[in-house]
């Protein structure tokens, strides 16, 4: 069952017949990978759609990475 398909008291359920072994989230890893792949980079007729979300999380992971220092970088006067 998919996830869009669980209604709200199910979840817990759900959630317990999931594999949380490595390799059970290496599986569900490479199935989204390959759903995604397939979806955008691997169509006859292919735009920037694909490439431009992978280059939009790109941007969104480094944000996050680099939010520390950004944080303290902010309340700092420059003189």
């Amino acid at each position: 069952m998919k996830l869009m398909d669980v209604k709200l008291g199910q979840l817990p359920t759900w959630l317990a017949m999931r594999d949380f072994t490595p390799g059970g989230i290496l599986g569900a890893l490479r199935r989204g990978y390959d759903r995604y792949y397939n979806k955008y980079i691997n169509v006859k007729k292919g735009g920037l759609g694909g490439l431009s979300m992978v280059l939009a999380g790109y941007v969104v992971v480094s944000y996050i990475w680099s939010y520390s220092h950004l944080k303290h970088d902010r309340h700092r006067k420059y003189h």
